[in-house]
């Protein structure tokens, strides 16, 4: 069993490694394989930077636009625990359940979405030795268990039963099959470049140049088919407010609603972790002593960090498109893009 080394806490860990108790517990969660779960790329990770993004959105906005942003909780610190603050006010909120709703589906679906969208976490390395799952198939896995979020946005907005919840799940699968031929073809052609579908072969084979300059084609289709996918600004069509309220979410109140509204973030997250290893270098980066063996996830993590307020400042500098514009920009330029995205690739190899 290799334990996570890491120099800064080292002390510490030692000291509860000799505890009777408490020591065999602390051994399991160091465990590189399980420390992937929970630590990094896992559910610390995650909530780290959902807390992050969701503050960055609100103050890059707001003085984008000459406002404030939150500032009353924690003013000194610019009210960065503010979306602490929204978690507990939707844990303590009354979940409110529509008569007309299919119950079954309309409780229980935001729950499981909200735990399977964290297992493609499972098979995303954080660092040469950090993940959970290991095949040589990592990155297709990931790329299907991602599908499986569309699926449930169609379900709640089917179990909803109500109009704009309904208006909002068209949208979500008629912007669902825009961007996704686009999205699958800019992944396939780095899986083509490297020729393997191996994340750790994939970071290794960008060690001379990073994918983004190798096919910068396939990066800009991994960064406009994210922002489709996750629901970002320019492209915010299936729940855009002054169309159809909250779309899919619209019956959802309370802590239902904080859990469908953390799913996509969960997607930008993950998007984001699987583009910074496929066209960002993933970890590669000069090694940080005091950090040991979690310094590959620090550069793993910056990288995700940047892609992740990218996509939060698009709220704050472009209006929104259409339905009708962003089918358009998916069926026509998308499309084509992604097959000359492909030639590149397979020039690369010819060459």
């Amino acid at each position: 069993m290799y334990l996570v080394q890491i120099p800064l806490v080292e002390p510490i860990i030692k000291f509860l490694l000799g505890v009777p108790i408490i020591g065999p517990i602390v051994e399991f969660l160091m465990w590189e394989p399980v420390f992937a779960v929970w630590f990094l790329p896992g559910l610390v990770g995650l909530f780290v930077v959902l807390i992050y993004t969701i503050w960055w959105e609100r103050k890059a906005a707001g003085r984008v636009q000459w406002r404030y942003g939150p500032l009353q909780i924690s003013r000194r610190t610019g009210g960065i625990i503010q979306p602490v603050s929204d978690l507990i006010r939707y844990m303590l909120q009354e979940i409110i359940l529509p008569d007309d709703a299919n119950m079954p589906y309309f409780l229980h679906v935001p729950v499981l979405a909200f735990f399977v969208a964290l297992t493609p976490l499972l098979f995303l390395p954080a660092g040469p030795h950090l993940i959970a799952i290991y095949t040589p198939y990592n990155i297709l896995i990931v790329v299907v268990l991602l599908s499986i979020f569309n699926l449930a946005m169609v379900t709640m907005g089917w179990a909803s039963n109500d109009k704009w919840a309904f208006i909002g799940t068209v949208r979500e699968a008629l912007v669902y099959v825009a961007y996704e031929v686009s999205f699958m073809a800019s992944i396939i052609s780095m899986l083509i470049l490297y020729a393997t579908a191996d994340p750790f072969k994939a970071v290794s084979s960008q060690s001379f140049l990073p994918g983004a300059i190798m096919n910068p084609l396939a990066f800009l289709l991994a960064i406009i088919t994210t922002a489709m996918a996750t629901d970002r600004y320019p492209f915010e069509i299936v729940t855009n407010e002054s169309d159809v309220v909250a779309g899919p979410f619209t019956e959802y109140g309370g802590l239902m609603f904080g859990l469908t509204m953390t799913v996509t973030y969960e997607k930008g997250y993950i998007m984001s972790l699987l583009i910074s290893l496929l066209f960002l270098g993933g970890w590669s980066g000069p090694y940080i002593w005091i950090l040991g063996d979690l310094s590959p996830a620090f550069w793993l993590g910056f990288r995700v960090f940047l892609l992740m307020m990218f996509f939060s400042f698009l709220r704050a500098v472009y209006p929104n498109y259409r339905l009708d514009q962003v089918l358009k920009i998916g069926w026509k330029t998308l499309l084509v893009l992604s097959v000359v995205s492909l030639i590149i690739s397979i020039a690369w190899r010819v060459v």
